[in-house]
C-alpha cells in the first residue's frame, strides 16, 4: 500500500471509531447504572441519589449506589479497573484527585486511569474563631498571629481533609505560625473549638452555621472565589487581605479512563441538566452544598489548578496521607 493509501486508510479507520463511539453513545444506557459512592448517609450518597433518581427518570434505567466507606485508595481504582463503557461511575470528593500528592506511590493515576466527567457540587469552608479571640476580621486574625507566633491552635479533622490543607494554606499565603491540633472528626472538633480548646478552624458552613447563629463561634470570612449564598452577608478570604484564597469541599463524577469521550459527553450533558433543576438545586442546597455543574473539560482544569494552588502547600508542610 503507497503512503498515501495508507493516509487515507487510517483516516478512514479514525472516522469509523468516531463514529462507532457516537453510536454506543447514542444506544446508552440498555442496562442498569452502578455508582460507586461515600459511605451511606454522607454528602456524596445524598447527591449520588438525586442523580440516580434523575437519571432512572430520564432513560428508564435502573441506577444503583454502592456505597463504599473505603477511601480514595480503594475506590478509585475499583472504578479504574470497571470496563469503560458508562455503566459503572464514581462519585466523590477531591480526595479522588488530592490523594496521589500525599502518597508516594498512588495506586492510580486520576487523569488517566479515570475520566472526569462533571465537577458537581461544592461547598466552601468557613473560617471561624472562638468568641473569646479579640479579632472581629481576617486582616486582624493574621496581625494576631504575626504578634503571637505559636499562640493560636487551629482545628484540623485529618492528613490532607479540606480543613487541613485550608489552614496550611492560609498559614502559607499569611506567613504565620498557627499550631495544628488534629481530630478524627467534625464532631470532635467543634466540640473543642466551642469550648476554646482550640481558637480557630476552616470548617464546614453546615457544622459552624447554627453556632455562628447563636454566637457561640465568631465567623469570619468565607473560603469561596466569590461571596457564597451559604453565607450571605460574608466576606471572602480572598477579599479580606489573601487575594486568590480557596478552599472548598467539591465532590465529582468520574467514568473509567478510557470511556469514550462522546459517552463521557452524554453521561455529562445529562448530570448537568439534572443540576440544574429547581429540585435538586434546592435539596442540596438545603445540604450545604451549592450546584456547580461543569463539563468534563472544566473539571480536568479545576484539578489541575488544585495540583497547582496545593502542591507546594503540601510539599512544604510535609502532609502525607495515612
Amino acid at each position: 500500500m503507497s503512503t498515501p493509501q495508507l493516509f487515507i486508510g487510517l483516516i478512514a479507520g479514525s472516522i469509523l471509531l468516531s463514529d462507532a463511539g457516537e453510536v454506543n453513545a447514542q444506544a446508552y444506557p440498555t442496562k442498569p447504572l452502578r455508582f460507586i459512592t461515600g459511605s451511606a448517609g454522607s454528602g456524596a450518597d445524598f447527591a449520588s441519589r438525586i442523580f440516580a433518581q434523575g437519571l432512572t427518570a430520564a432513560w428508564g434505567q435502573p441506577v444503583v449506589v454502592e456505597n463504599r466507606g473505603a477511601g480514595s485508595v480503594v475506590v478509585a481504582p475499583m472504578v479504574a479497573s470497571a470496563p469503560p463503557d458508562g455503566y459503572t461511575l464514581l462519585f466523590f470528593g477531591s480526595s479522588i484527585w488530592m490523594t496521589p500528592l500525599m502518597r508516594e506511590r498512588a495506586p492510580y493515576d486520576p487523569l488517566k486511569d479515570l475520566a472526569p466527567v462533571t465537577l458537581a457540587v461544592s461547598s466552601p469552608s468557613v473560617l471561624v474563631v472562638h468568641p473569646s479571640v479579640a479579632v472581629n476580621s481576617v486582616k486582624e486574625l493574621i496581625a494576631l498571629a504575626k504578634a503571637r507566633p505559636g499562640a493560636l491552635n487551629y482545628a484540623s479533622t485529618g492528613p490532607g481533609s479540606v480543613s487541613h490543607l485550608a489552614s496550611e494554606l492560609f498559614k502559607a499565603m499569611a506567613n504565620v505560625d498557627v499550631m495544628r491540633i488534629n481530630y478524627k472528626g467534625t464532631a470532635p472538633a467543634t466540640t473543642d473549638l466551642l469550648a476554646g480548646a482550640v481558637q480557630l478552624a476552616f470548617t464546614t458552613t453546615t457544622a459552624a452555621g447554627p453556632h455562628i447563629k447563636n454566637g457561640k463561634l465568631k465567623a469570619l470570612a468565607v473560603a469561596s472565589v466569590k461571596p457564597s449564598a451559604l453565607m450571605p452577608g460574608m466576606p471572602t478570604v480572598a477579599a479580606s487581605g489573601l487575594p486568590g484564597f480557596e478552599a472548598s469541599s467539591t465532590q465529582g463524577m468520574f467514568a473509567p479512563g478510557k470511556t469514550p469521550p462522546a459517552l463521557v459527553n452524554r453521561i455529562n450533558r445529562e448530570l448537568v441538566r439534572i443540576l440544574a433543576t429547581a429540585d435538586a438545586k434546592e435539596r442540596l442546597f438545603n445540604t450545604g452544598v451549592e450546584v456547580v455543574g461543569s463539563t468534563p473539560e472544566q473539571f480536568v482544569a479545576t484539578i489541575k489548578s488544585d495540583w497547582a494552588r496545593l502542591g507546594k502547600v503540601i510539599r512544604d508542610a510535609g502532609i502525607r496521607e495515612e
